[in-house]
C-alpha cells in the first residue's frame, strides 16, 4: 500500500486532495522515495534506549602520550603522508542560538579582526597538513538547508588556502517528523516535514551521496570526524591516529579530563564488554562519584565528539544497519486546514541515528585523553559557558590572534 493510501496519514491525504494534478505526481514521487520502514519503529522505542551494564575503560592519558610522542607522531605523519586519512566536518547546523541565521561555520570568532569558525578550523588542519607536506582530504557534511550558503562561503574565502580538490560538500540524509500516532507531518502542500538523520549518520549519508568511490580512489582508510563547534580542535592529528594504529584499535576518541562528577558530558566506557558512550543523565551517583585507588574518577574522561575510524569497518557497520531512535521534538508542520503551525509543546518523534551506537559497534575504542585548555573550546552560546566568550579566553591561551 501506497502511503497516501493509508487512511490514517491524515496530514498527507490533507495536502494532496489541495493540490494541482501536476503538485500531486510531484509529491507522490517524492514520497515513493522515502523509507518509511523508520515508522515501524515508533513501537520499538523504548527497547532501544535500553542500556547494557557499564564498566569504565582505561584511556591513554597525556604522561603516556607525551613519553611515546616520537613513536605516534611517526606513525601518525606516515599515515597521513600515504594519503590513507580523510576528515570528516559535521556542519550541518545554522548558528541560531549565536544570533546568525547563516551555517554556524560562518560565524566570526575573532575580536579585533575577521576570524571565521571555518577558516579556524581550516587552520587547525593546514597545521597537521604542512608537517606531513601531504593533503588530507576533508569532506564536509551540510543539511539541505545550509549547504548552499556553506560552499559559497568556502568558494568566497578561497577555501581559506587549501586546495579545492580536497574539499568535498555533501549533504545529511533527511527522514521524516511524524505526530505521536505515526501519521506523517507536511511542512507544506508539496513538502513533508523532514529532519536530519542525527550526529550518526554522517558516514550513511556519505554512502547516500556516493563518495565511497572517492574515498576508495584515494585509498583512505581512516576517518577523523569532528564537529563544527569546537575551534580548538586538532584534526587529522597525527598523535591520535599514531596511538589508535599503534595500540591496534579500529576506533579511537579523543577525550577530556571530567572537571567534575557532574558536568554534562557523555562518558567513555564499556558496555556489555564493548566501548560506548554512558551519557551523563544514564550515570548513577555512585557511577559519577566513583574513583580509583589515586583519587581520579573511575569514570572520569568525557568524550568531544572527535572520533577516529576504520574506514572499512564503518562500511561493514553501514551494511548493518543503525539503530534507529524515536525522539520526542516539537515538529512544525501544516495542519488539515493548510495553515503553519510552530508548536509551543512537543507534538511528535524525529528518527535519529547517534554517533555512541557507532562507537559501541566497534569492536574496541582508545580513548585518547587531550589538554581541555588546548583542545577543547566548544561554541554552542554567545555568553556564559561552552560560549564564544569561553572560547575566545580559550583560544587567547593558545596563542591565537584574535
Amino acid at each position: 500500500m501506497k502511503i497516501w493510501e493509508d487512511e490514517k496519514q491524515c496530514y498527507i491525504r490533507a495536502a494532496i486532495e489541495k493540490n494541482t494534478p501536476e503538485e500531486k505526481e510531484a509529491l507522490k514521487k517524492r514520497l515513493d522515495a522515502i523509507d518509511w520502514s523508520l515508522l515501524e519503529h515508533i513501537e520499538r522505542k523504548e527497547t532501544i534506549n535500553e542500556r547494557g551494564v557499564f564498566a569504565p575503560l582505561e584511556a591513554v592519558e597525556i604522561d603516556e602520550i607525551r613519553a611515546r610522542e616520537a613513536e605516534f607522531r611517526e606513525i601518525g605523519i606516515q599515515t597521513i603522508k600515504d594519503g590513507k586519512v580523510g576528515a570528516v566536518l559535521l556542519a550541518g547546523g545554522q548558528g541560531t542560538r549565536l544570533g546568525l541565521d547563516k551555517p554556524k561555520g560562518t560565524l566570526n570568532i575573532g575580536i579585533n579582526r575577521e576570524l571565521y569558525l571555518f577558516e579556524q578550523l581550516m587552520h587547525n588542519l593546514m597545521d597537521v597538513t604542512n608537517e606531513a607536506d601531504a593533503y588530507v582530504p576533508l569532506y564536509i557534511m551540510t543539511s539541505n538547508i545550509n549547504y548552499n550558503d556553506t560552499k559559497s562561503f568556502f568558494e568566497e574565502h578561497a577555501y581559506f588556502g587549501y586546495p579545492k580538490d580536497f574539499v568535498i560538500f555533501f549533504v545529511q540524509e533527511m527522514v521524516p517528523a511524524c505526530d505521536h500516532e505515526g501519521r506523517v507531518y507536511m511542512e507544506s502542500l508539496t513538502e513533508v516535514a523532514m529532519s536530519p538523520n542525527g550526529n550518526g549518520g554522517w558516514f550513511g549519508s556519505m554512502v547516500k551521496a556516493g563518495l565511497l568511490d572517492d574515498i576508495h580512489a584515494r585509498g583512505v582508510e581512516w576517518l577523523n570526524v569532528f564537529a563544527v563547534d569546537n575551534c580548538l580542535q586538532r584534526i587529522a592529528d597525527p598523535l591520535f591516529i599514531g596511538a589508535t594504529i599503534a595500540y591496534g584499535r579500529e576506533s579511537g576518541a579523543k577525550v577530556v579530563r571530567k572537571a567534575a562528577p557532574d558536568e554534562k558530558v557523555g562518558v567513555l566506557c564499556t558496555e556489555d564488554g564493548k566501548p560506548s558512550i554512558a551519557e551523563y543523565y544514564e550515570m548513577t551517583e555512585e557511577m559519577a562519584t566513583a574513583r580509583k585507588a589515586n583519587g581520579d574518577l573511575l569514570y572520569g574522561f568525557g568524550v568531544i565528539l572527535n572520533y577516529l575510524f576504520s574506514e572499512k569497518k564503518l562500511e561493514e557497520i553501514a551494511d548493518a544497519h543503525m539503530p534507529i531512535h524515536v525522539v520526542e521534538k516539537k515538529v512544525p508542520y501544516m495542519d488539515m486546514d493548510g495553515n503553519y503551525v510552530k508548536p509551543e509543546t512537543i507534538n511528535g518523534y524525529k528518527f535519529e541515528t547517534l554517533v555512541l551506537d557507532m562507537v559501541h559497534m566497534m569492536n574496541d575504542c582508545l580513548p585518547y585523553e587531550v589538554d581541555r585548555e588546548r583542545e577543547f573550546a566548544p561554541i554552542k552560546n554567545l555568553h556564559g559557558v561552552d560560549s564564544l566568550d569561553s572560547a575566545r579566553e580559550l583560544m587567547k591561551g593558545c596563542g591565537i590572534e584574535l
